[in-house]
């Protein structure tokens, strides 16, 4: 018995738990989506006649809701079981995907996505939570270097596997090729998974999530608009006003709810230092990383005339080297700790930032593929490191909190990321036009004055990531 039990041991140290394996491939195909329509935002300004910033909000509605109900899935998965939480977050995907599919109206497109986004949003902590429950800390770099896969480089995918398939026909395309993969994933995975831990009753303070969903909504909403003209500015103002004053709202009602009952967000969480890092640290990446994406299509499409296809091809080396990096930083991670990989990668990213703001339209085509290649790179190797030091910082109590801290403010930087430089770069456009300037020429300067402000943010990571530790602290049994 004992050489046997050295055995399972032995074998079990060696290989990912069968049910986090198959949450990682759910969560990367559902995920994929968040930035699927990055490459289609040209097409479908054409196809339903939308202007560039109704455009943009496939995407930024799809991280919106996520972040809208990430807050609420803690208290959800904790009254279901992991099958049945898998189950229905992979149904109401499926129902958002084919939605989408068959959308008649930009309205109805939207709508899908928003349902697509709420499955997505259910995956996300619950595989976290599993992770952090199943597999030792001795591991846990290796097994979250593979989780690094469904949770940073699906999106970084997104745009070369979208300009693989535009280039076939359709936007619709796009939705139609997703839910085959998705419905096989689904059965598949139920007859695989099995149950982590038992469901328990619990109550939520539904006060909190309207608050969330009106406050992080209300500021990014209002952000997007700041390039539509001066007509807005007042309303656009009294908006993101609104919003940060609702967030301050909801804040207010954790803190005292945290003395009083069960808060929505357990904001002592953020007293934990290493956690509140990682956090940090990664808001930032993903506001760089999403900015970027969003920027080169726009870019290589409309300034340089490359087709879809063309633009996915350019950016798809990047997200293969990202995706093939995530296991190899998650071993190098448990062998020499989290600062040796995440300060280099933050530099990468900043370098790689300041580059793109010397785009032009002759700038060559290998030295664009270079930059993105760095920046993808360097974002692999501070992903697992921030993600493994912060939530292994927290005593296991905390774990689902701090995975639905972590899962709503990731989604809230990447749709600010994203609403920041639109409106930056729609902002410049408009007023060189205004004055006269050629319509290309105002795009690329809107263009590369967005890159210097991604790049000015991201500036700031170098300080956080020299600030982490290695290793993560021994976490107290209650904070």
């Amino acid at each position: 018995m004992p050489a046997a039990i050295q055995d399972r041991q032995t074998a079990e140290k060696s290989r990912t738990p069968l049910v986090v394996r198959l949450l990682v491939l759910a969560t990367f195909v559902v995920i994929l989506n968040e930035t699927l329509m990055i490459n289609a935002i040209p097409r479908l300004m054409e196809s339903l006649h939308v202007t560039e910033q109704a455009a943009q909000w496939v995407s930024t509605a799809f991280m919106l809701t996520m972040a809208a109900v990430i807050p609420i899935t803690g208290w959800f998965l904790q009254r279901v079981t992991t099958r049945q939480g898998y189950a229905i977050a992979m149904g109401v995907f499926l129902t958002g995907t084919a939605l989408s599919a068959a959308a008649p109206s930009f309205a109805v497109l939207l709508l899908g996505r928003i349902v697509q986004a709420a499955g997505t949003a259910v995956m996300m902590p619950l595989l976290m939570t599993t992770l952090m429950t199943v597999v030792p800390e001795q591991d846990r770099g290796r097994v979250m270097g593979n989780v690094t896969l469904s949770i940073s480089v699906a999106p970084a995918l997104g745009p070369a596997v979208s300009g693989l398939i535009l280039q076939l026909g359709s936007w619709r395309l796009l939705f139609v090729a997703v839910l085959p993969i998705a419905g096989v994933v689904t059965y598949f995975g139920l007859r695989q998974m099995t149950n982590i831990g038992e469901p328990q009753v619990s109550s939520i303070d539904w006060l909190s999530a309207a608050l969330a969903t009106l406050g992080f909504g209300g500021l990014v909403y209002g952000l997007s608009l700041f390039g539509e003209g001066n007509a807005q500015l007042g309303p656009t103002i009294g908006i993101v006003v609104a919003g940060a004053a609702t967030i301050a709202i909801f804040v207010l009602r954790q803190l005292k709810l945290q003395r009083t009952g069960a808060p929505l967000m357990d904001l002592r969480t953020l007293g934990v230092r290493t956690y509140a890092l990682s956090l940090t640290l990664m808001c930032v990446a993903f506001l760089a990383m999403m900015g970027s994406m969003i920027l080169l299509p726009l870019y290589l499409q409309n300034l340089r005339g490359l087709t879809p296809l063309q633009t996915g091809l350019l950016v798809m080396p990047g997200g293969l080297a990202m995706g093939l990096l995530g296991p190899t930083v998650g071993k190098l991670y448990d062998r020499i700790g989290g600062r040796p990989l995440v300060l280099p990668g933050s530099i990468g990213i900043v370098l790689a930032l300041a580059g793109f703001t010397q785009v032009s339209t002759t700038m060559p085509y290998w030295q664009i593929l270079g930059l993105h290649a760095l920046l993808m790179v360097s974002l692999a190797a501070i992903f697992t490191p921030i993600f493994t030091l912060g939530m292994g910082s927290l005593p296991p109590h905390m774990y689902p909190h701090g995975s639905s801290i972590l899962g709503t403010l990731q989604q809230v930087a990447a749709a600010l990321g994203t609403a920041l430089v639109v409106t930056v770069m729609s902002a410049r456009t408009g007023q060189l036009v205004a004055d006269g300037a050629a319509t290309a020429a105002a795009q690329l300067s809107g263009m590369k004055l967005a890159f210097v402000v991604a790049t000015a943010l991201a500036a700031a990571t170098i300080v956080v990531a020299a600030l982490l530790p290695s290793r993560t602290a021994e976490a107290p049994a209650e904070h």
